[in-house]
């Protein structure tokens, strides 16, 4: 029986791929072999070492800490694509606000409340400052071309009737067979800066993409540009963003990461990170994680992890071994001598790598013996071992 404990409410759609007969799920667990969660924060968190994943619902995963779980062997999951259409949606929602200060007028509207007949009057009266351009013929720029930048570039393409402009240079095979043949591929970033009219980033947060958003950046735009920053707030240079407003160098902000600094400032739309915040994307994030950790825990299978590499394992034919390594030289060569020592036959091995971290999978007849097991496990640069049988 395995163990799962919850960090935040997740949908019940997880019991769909969690079974009651193999798993109890509790937010109590004490001891758990894995962990669902959605934004609670993991960095001050001390890990058992029974366990053995974490699955984030969703795509960001700021709130784990990374480096520590994959020394201490804790394969970490996220589900990437899960949320897309919803933020995209919201996305798209974004980009009319920009344009036409739909926010603005609606806060305007509201505080002609009390005026009784003359709210009609006043309206027509008023409503001319919050004039703004119509998308149809302008040019969206899409930096980052995944799941959501995808649905963005074609919605706005297709729906729109906008000039669509993008850039990934990490664009996967499956998001460029997604895109429609109308949407432009840009050669790099500033390409895309130079010709947009609104662009919007679909970018992770990482050391290199913090601050992103900045002064030097905001220069290569056109004129009274736009921006969209529906994926972390801190790939804003909050300041440089105030005073590119207040100069007239953008003409909107618009950002589902709303700050202090931000609130009061005009031309800036904040949403409340309601991007994900949906009971289809709640579902689809809480199923794929909850599949992930299913896979993993059963047989070995590590599909969307961040910090371990892609191993597609089928349920194993008689005795399978895992070990979770570090990416180092000879690695592979050491692990084997030692399997050979302690006399294990293998007979199929496949080994991957991610970074500084690696996976060697054994396929064996028989299964070892505990003490091969605890003997290959004492192997510098070997992190974690796991056995599973048919």
């Amino acid at each position: 029986m395995y163990k799962i404990q919850t960090l935040n409410a997740i949908s019940d759609i997880i019991h769909t791929q969690l079974s009651a007969d193999r798993y109890t799920v509790s937010k109590d667990e004490p001891v758990p072999d894995a962990i669902l969660v959605r934004s609670a924060a993991m960095h001050d968190m001390t890990f058992d070492s029974n366990l053995l994943a974490i699955g984030r619902a969703g795509a960001g995963v700021n709130n784990i800490p990374i480096d520590r779980c994959s020394k201490e062997g804790i394969v970490v999951f996220n589900t990437p694509g899960a949320n897309a259409n919803a933020v995209a949606e919201l996305v798209v929602a974004g980009l009319l606000m920009s344009g036409r200060n739909i926010a603005g007028g609606i806060a305007w509207a509201k505080g002609l409340k009390g005026q009784g007949a003359e709210v009609a009057k006043l309206v027509e009266k008023g409503k001319s400052q919050f004039v703004g351009p119509e998308m149809r013929g302008k040019t969206l720029g899409v930096i980052g071309l995944g799941a959501i930048g995808a649905i963005v570039a074609n919605a706005a393409s297709r729906g729109l009737g906008m000039n669509v402009v993008g850039y990934d240079p990490f664009i996967s095979v499956e998001s460029a067979w997604s895109l429609s043949t109308s949407i432009h591929r840009a050669a790099s970033a500033d390409d895309v800066l130079a010709q947009a009219d609104y662009i919007t980033f679909h970018i992770p947060l990482n050391d290199k993409t913090r601050g992103t958003i900045n002064a030097e950046m905001i220069g290569k735009m056109k004129e009274g540009a736009g921006i969209l920053n529906f994926s972390r707030g801190e790939l804003a240079d909050i300041p440089a963003v105030k005073e590119a407003l207040a100069s007239g160098r953008l003409s909107s902000y618009v950002t589902d990461f709303p700050s202090d600094d931000l609130l009061d400032t005009e031309h800036v739309v904040c949403i409340p990170h309601l991007g994900a915040s949906t009971p289809e994307s709640e579902e689809n994030c809480a199923r794929m994680a909850a599949m992930e950790i299913r896979d993993y825990l059963e047989k070995g299978s590590i599909h969307n992890s961040v910090n371990f590499p892609e191993v597609q394992l089928a349920e194993p034919e008689a005795a399978r071994v895992l070990v979770l390594h570090e990416n180092i030289p000879n690695m592979v060569s050491t692990i084997t001598a030692a399997a050979a020592k302690e006399g294990l036959n293998i007979e199929n091995m496949l080994n991957k790598s991610k970074k500084d971290m690696a996976v060697t999978v054994m396929e064996m007849a028989e299964l070892p013996s505990r003490n091969a097991l605890d003997v290959l496990a004492q192997v510098p640069g070997i992190i974690r071992v796991r056995v599973f049988s048919a």
